[in-house]
């Protein structure tokens, strides 16, 4: 039980890694509010859990691109577990592997909003709480993409590249207050984040393509679930400011 009398936020948690996360982390004894847009969606994966695991989880409704929301979410955990020791900023969208000649503007606005300014908001909103209790532990979810130029459009690869960023900066402003901020640089994983992409960019598509070994499989959303609750508990203890890739080799070449 490596989270045992934690409470969690995890974003995009109705579906792919933000569900598995959800899963394990309930499982390994913790409390968890399970954030997503598709609250029907949230609600069927956390009615699933408390059968086995009694009061374990609640489902929240909220696009975390809205500060607003973001923040509620916050609040929420804390007025229904009356604490919050672990944030996971899950949820993100794709572009269509536009290059930045044929990126529009209201497209790369919004993959930031969603992927970057989030994460912004909720960090923004914990560190307060975490400063004061003199712990906590903040995951994001950077993708291969926030280090590497070649593996999505210019505007997925803008936001993950802003969130680790955010990711050592926060990790390294906090550490003397027993605060751990870390990503995880993830590649190809079996999630519906596609459904996100909108009209594919097909000559950009193609070479991106290209570029990519054909000996790397695609993960199970279970298997960066194991990553984010190695992050997350206290098996990470020493690990601030990092990125822990989890893409099978992919950016090994």
């Amino acid at each position: 039980m490596k989270l045992n009398n934690k409470v969690a936020v995890v974003t995009g948690g109705a579906s792919g890694m933000g569900k598995a996360i959800v899963e394990l982390f309930v499982k390994e004894g913790a409390k968890v509010v399970c954030t997503d847009y598709n609250f029907e969606g949230a609600q069927k994966v956390v009615d699933a859990l408390n059968r086995d695991y009694p009061e374990s989880a609640i489902a929240f409704e909220a696009d975390v691109s809205d500060q607003a929301q973001n923040e509620a979410m916050i609040d929420k955990a804390i007025e229904t577990f009356d604490q919050l020791d672990i944030l996971v900023n899950n949820a993100g969208i794709m572009d269509g592997f536009e290059p930045v000649s044929r990126t529009e503007v209201e497209r790369f606005k919004r993959v930031l909003e969603v992927n970057t300014h989030s994460v912004f908001y909720s960090m923004r909103k914990v560190i307060p709480i975490f400063e004061e209790q003199r712990h906590g532990v903040i995951v994001n979810n950077a993708s291969i993409a926030g280090f590497v130029g070649a593996h999505a459009g210019v505007s997925y690869t803008a936001s993950k590249h802003a969130v680790i960023g955010m990711t050592k900066n926060t990790g390294f402003s906090y550490a003397n207050k027993n605060i751990r901020c870390n990503a995880i640089g993830t590649g190809g994983v079996n999630t519906n984040i596609a459904s996100t992409m909108g009209e594919v960019d097909p000559e950009a598509y193609g070479y991106i393509e290209a570029g990519n070994t054909g000996n790397i499989r695609v993960a199970e959303p279970e298997e960066i679930a194991r990553v984010a609750l190695f992050l997350a508990s206290d098996d990470s203890s020493f690990v601030n400011g990092s990125v822990l890739t989890a893409d099978g080799g992919l950016t090994a070449y």
